[in-house]
């Protein structure tokens, strides 16, 4: 008799975002690999079906020759450009239509960074951007801080999945902010994909903890020691945290709680104790 059955828990949690149904929850981006043969490696590794790249470095003139996307196969992978470098909502909407007019994708996420120490993005100018792709018919995707209000506001202006970061760009300082994240997660009726700050594997199970739709990553996994087995740590992190949230924690306690019954147990009687605690008390009395 089978005691457990792995296929019920790996199969049918699809993520759907734009009317694209997903297998994996794990998204990567393509930058600041090694070499190529180690990105192709990665990915395979990661199990990733959206891949990520900042159009401004595609040749958008010859896509089909570009020194990322020929190592891509576009029938294989869910292309998501983004628009890294716009400074405001006019930069990130003609970069979008750049993309889209290449070819490459009607699906967009929107960076735009006002600050090139912090690279945060501009809420203001992230919002005006969304609003006006959607209205173009882009599949939009911001990449957004952790803040509650601001992720609802891009969801009511039709983002088919919002990005907040966890930390700033690169750092790998993880979730600096967990009980925002979790605040967004519990008001959010679109996906949400925890974008920017991750540093390991632990802070991918934390966000899925959570109740994140998913994870995008890049320089943790590029510049890793061994960016080939962090791409498979994670993916194996994404699932794991997946699982144990559908699964559902134990609530927090402030005190211990035995993990065996008590009742049933049966306790020695007074008599019974009196005379054992003699006997052990003439025992010592007798050890030399």
């Amino acid at each position: 008799m089978t005691l457990f059955d792995e296929s019920i828990y790996s199969s049918g949690d699809e993520l759907v975002i734009g009317g694209k149904k997903l297998r994996s929850r794990f998204f990567l981006g393509t930058g600041r690999f090694p070499s190529p043969s180690v990105f192709r490696q990665a990915l395979a590794a990661s199990a990733a079906e959206v891949v990520t790249f900042a159009v401004r470095r595609i040749n958008l003139d010859y896509t089909e020759d570009d020194a990322i996307l020929q190592h891509l196969d576009g029938d294989s992978y869910m292309f998501l450009p983004n628009t890294s470098g716009a400074g405001n909502a006019d930069e990130a909407v003609r970069i979008a239509k750049l993309a889209r007019a290449a070819g490459l994708s009607d699906w967009i996420k929107v960076e735009i960074s006002a600050n090139p120490r912090t690279l945060l993005p501009d809420p203001i100018e992230t919002l005006r951007a969304t609003e006006r792709l959607v209205k173009e018919g882009f599949v939009v995707l911001p990449y957004t801080s952790d803040d509650p209000i601001l992720c609802k506001r891009l969801e009511e202006a039709g983002a088919a999945a919002v990005m907040p970061g966890g930390a700033p760009i690169g750092t790998g300082l993880g979730l600096l902010n967990p009980y925002n994240l979790g605040l967004i997660v519990e008001e959010a009726r679109v996906p949400i994909i925890v974008d920017a700050g991750i540093g390991s594997a632990a802070d991918i199970v934390q966000a899925m903890e959570l109740g994140a739709s998913g994870i995008l990553a890049n320089t943790p996994v590029a510049k890793a020691q061994d960016p080939v087995g962090m791409a498979y740590a994670m993916r194996l992190a994404v699932e794991a945290g997946r699982l144990s949230y559908l699964s559902g924690r134990i609530a927090k306690r402030r005190y211990a709680s035995a993990s065996s019954m008590e009742e049933g147990v049966s306790t020695p009687h007074a008599g019974v104790a009196e005379s054992s605690a003699a006997g052990l008390a003439r025992a010592k009395s007798e050890t030399p």
